[in-house]
C-alpha cells in the first residue's frame, strides 16, 4: 500500500481518528481545521485506499467478566494441512482476539480472554490442543495491563 499522498492534513485526520473515531465530520473538520466538504473527501479516501480498515467499540473486559487475560504461544507441526487447518480453526475461537504467526520457539501466540480458570482449561484442553496439528501450547497470564492502545505511531511518516 502506497502511501505517497499523505499529507499534513491526512495524518491529522488519522492521529484524531485514532483517538475517538465517533466524531462527526464536522466535529472532526474542526479538529484538523479544514472544511466539513473536503475533510470528507479525504476521510472516504483514507476508507478506500485501505488505510482505515474498520471502526469498532472497544469493549472493557473487565466489566464484562473477561478478567483472565492470557497469551498462549502454540507450535504446530510443520506440514502445510496442519498449519492451513490451525489457522482456520482459530478463526471460530471467539475467546481469541488476537492470533500472530512468529519466528522463535513457538509457531503462533494468541492472545485470549476468559471468565475464569476453569473456561480458560476447557479452552485449552476441549479446543485448543484437541486441533489437529496441535504439538503443544504454553500460557501466561496477565497480572497487569501497564499499556493498551489502539493508536498506532505515524510520527515517522513524512508529511509533503
Amino acid at each position: 500500500m502506497a502511501i505517497s499522498f499523505l499529507d499534513k492534513t491526512d495524518l491529522k485526520i488519522l492521529q484524531v481518528l485514532q483517538d475517538n473515531g465517533r466524531l462527526t465530520n464536522v466535529e472532526l473538520s474542526e479538529r484538523v481545521a479544514l472544511s466539513p466538504s473536503p475533510c470528507l473527501r479525504r476521510l472516504k479516501q483514507l476508507e478506500e485506499s485501505g488505510i482505515i480498515r474498520r471502526y469498532a467499540a472497544l469493549l472493557d473486559p473487565q466489566n464484562l467478566a473477561l478478567g483472565l487475560q492470557a497469551f498462549i504461544r502454540v507450535t504446530v507441526n510443520k506440514s502445510k494441512q496442519s498449519r492451513d487447518e490451525f489457522t482456520q480453526s482459530v478463526q471460530n475461537w471467539p475467546q481469541v482476539l488476537n492470533c500472530f504467526a512468529l519466528t522463535g520457539e513457538s509457531d503462533y501466540i494468541l492472545q485470549a480472554f476468559f471468565t475464569d480458570m476453569n473456561s480458560f482449561s476447557h479452552f485449552v484442553l476441549d479446543t485448543l490442543l484437541a486441533t489437529p496439528g496441535v504439538e503443544d501450547a504454553k500460557s501466561s497470564f496477565v497480572l497487569k495491563e501497564i499499556k493498551n492502545t489502539t493508536s498506532l505511531p505515524l510520527d515517522h511518516l513524512t508529511a509533503n
